[in-house]
């Protein structure tokens, strides 16, 4: 979900056991020779492999194991979290990014969102605060059209869920900014109404009714959050602010 007005454009083994037809003879006296007797011995039982219930330490065992899985799950979190840092640092919070850049950093926010230790992210008090935002696909967040000395320096969206509230904010030259109600659609998703944008953080000019879009929180921990908009656009923060209060 972007959020824009032109000019200010703002972001939002087991084996079978068998029994024999023709078992094994131990020995046996031949009929026309009582005096003589043949022994004949067994060939080697097959090893058979019964089910039995697990023991005590095995069910301990295989409550405990989710640990291990537990602990890779975060590890392989923080791999794909370096990953994609390393990614996106020379590309300009997107701006210098390439369609072959924008694949790259995709894919790997698809995998980063797979092992996000948070499913239901609008549940959870880590995404309350002020988060700046370091990469994104939204041209209109990047203001790509216009000259680099005329762009934002810095993007910054802040979320407080006791009041449903967001806060989309730009650093200098221009200071913008635009407040929106927030409306939870799953535990992931909310749509969004923004009410009244700032004109350099000062002029309120009340937003338009279509001023609306949805926003889907795909990732979410202490430190990263990765958000997806109804526009196709790929949306990548950093907490810098988690006492931050969103104004009513």
């Amino acid at each position: 979900m972007a959020l824009s007005f032109h000019s200010h454009s703002i972001f939002l083994t087991t084996t079978q056991s068998q029994t024999s037809s023709n078992p094994n003879f131990l020995s046996f006296h031949h009929q026309h020779a009582p005096t003589t007797t043949f022994h004949y011995f067994r060939a080697s039982k097959p090893t058979t492999h019964k089910l039995s219930a697990p023991t005590d330490t095995e069910k301990w065992r295989a409550k405990v194991s989710f640990f291990p899985a537990f602990l890779n799950k975060r590890k392989d979190a923080m791999t794909l979290k370096e990953e994609l840092l390393e990614a996106i640092a020379p590309l300009d919070r997107g701006a210098d990014a390439t369609a072959e850049d924008q694949q790259v950093v995709d894919q790997i926010a698809r995998n980063l969102e797979k092992v996000s230790p948070i499913k239901e992210t609008l549940k959870s008090n880590l995404l309350n605060g002020k988060w700046e935002l370091i990469y994104t696909t939204s041209s209109s967040i990047l203001q790509t059209q216009r000259p680099k000395f005329l762009r934002s320096r810095a993007n910054y969206q802040a979320i407080s869920l006791d009041t449903l509230r967001a806060q989309n904010m730009e650093s200098w030259p221009f200071f913008n900014q635009v407040t929106a109600d927030l409306t939870p659609l799953n535990a992931r998703k909310v749509a969004v109404k923004f009410d009244y944008f700032k004109i350099a953080g000062l002029i309120p000019v009340k937003a338009p009714d279509s001023a609306r879009g949805e926003l889907e929180i795909t990732y979410l921990d202490e430190e990263m959050r990765v958000s997806r908009g109804d526009k196709g656009n790929l949306f990548i923060l950093k907490m810098v602010d988690p006492s931050y209060q969103v104004p009513a």
